[in-house]
């Protein structure tokens, strides 16, 4: 507390000095409304207060993860540990070697045919750990059959990436709100997303038929280990279906954001001394648990939610992406396309 005449107040003098403030005024509102104290000298001035609250002089460790009220599902920021003094000064000191060598590891999977970025990647300190059984490409499998639609649980924008540097060959994916930097730094096919259901399940139907597809039925990324609510679209355009439990690393910076510029994802992630993936591959699902055998959609894609929960031992929730943007971004998440110019009028005349 500051006074002009006679500077910094402390102890007793800070609530002689708010008596002689409120002494002139007949407003019983006038009164501070929160009071900060640290010491039983500041009793008498916090007591003239609304409310008052001490604060401790030694620092307070925040609570764990575990022991909070409510989990934490959805939070936003690109660094991953707490800015104490040294780990503040850390990432000053690593920012530009760490930008240098994700600008490497991105051209090494830009440029590189897609067998070879799994080597490429554990050179540069990105680490991919592929578990399970992977289903064979579309030419060793029966002549005229559709391609395999792998459902996955979404971490960053680089799931479908990463799944196809573990299957040694690109897989096209279909995404919602991916930059366009990103799109033209991307080693796979993207193929964007309306939220037009009939057009969306249309472009499935093509790509499937062209050949195997990758698709995050979360339509968002989620940190914490919880998992949103899966889409049942995709459950309903084909019974050849292999979930797949991504799962991500990150020592210093996140590589998702919501608020920020979503075309630097991918080079916060490989910013990270070494960041690495698990891709775990599971079994695929029988027909009998398929739409072909009498389920419903949402039966379908709850279980396939139930699943790689179990397998990554996550939490299902029926939180969407229309949650987390209201939560961190004050809006539903949705991106407006573009609309085509209209046609330009043909003047009047003889």
């Amino acid at each position: 507390m500051v006074d002009s005449r006679r500077g910094v107040l402390v102890g007793w003098s800070r609530a002689d000095a708010l008596r002689e403030i409120l002494a002139g005024d007949d407003d019983d509102d006038a009164a501070p409304d929160v009071g900060l104290g640290n010491s039983r000298s500041d009793y008498p001035f916090m007591s003239m207060c609304k409310e008052a609250y001490i604060v401790p002089r030694a620092p307070v460790e925040p609570l764990p993860m575990d022991q909070l009220p409510r989990p934490v599902i959805f939070h936003d920021g690109r660094l991953v540990r707490r800015p104490t003094p040294l780990a503040a000064l850390l990432v000053v000191l690593w920012f530009p070697v760490g930008f240098a060598l994700a600008c490497l590891r991105i051209a090494a999977g830009a440029l590189l045919p897609m067998p070879l970025v799994y080597y490429a990647f554990w050179a540069l300190g990105v680490r991919v750990h592929v578990r399970g059984a992977p289903p064979p490409p579309r030419a060793e499998r029966a002549t005229g059959r559709r391609g395999v639609l792998f459902a996955c649980s979404h971490r960053t924008l680089l799931d479908p990436i990463f799944l196809s540097t573990a299957l040694g060959r690109p897989v096209a994916a279909v995404t919602y709100s991916l930059s366009r930097l990103s799109e033209f730094l991307s080693p796979i096919r993207t193929v964007r997303l309306t939220r037009d259901r009939a057009s969306d399940a249309a472009m499935i139907r093509d790509l499937l038929a062209e050949g195997d597809l990758v698709i995050c039925p979360e339509g968002t990324t989620c940190r914490e280990p919880f998992l949103l609510r899966f889409s049942a679209l995709f459950a309903e355009l084909t019974h050849e279906v292999v979930p797949v439990a991504m799962e991500n690393r990150m020592s210093m910076f996140h590589g998702t954001t919501a608020r920020g510029w979503k075309g630097m994802d991918p080079f916060y992630f490989f910013m990270n001394p070494s960041p690495a993936y698990v891709v775990t591959f599971l079994n695929k699902l029988p027909p009998e648990l398929t739409c072909a055998g009498g389920r419903t959609s949402h039966e379908v894609a709850n279980y396939i939610q139930r699943l790689i929960a179990a397998t990554l031992s996550y939490e299902c929730t029926s939180l969407t992406r229309k949650d987390k943007y209201l939560a961190l971004a004050g809006n539903d998440g949705v991106v407006a396309t573009p609309k085509p110019p209209a046609p330009a009028k043909k003047p009047n005349g003889c």
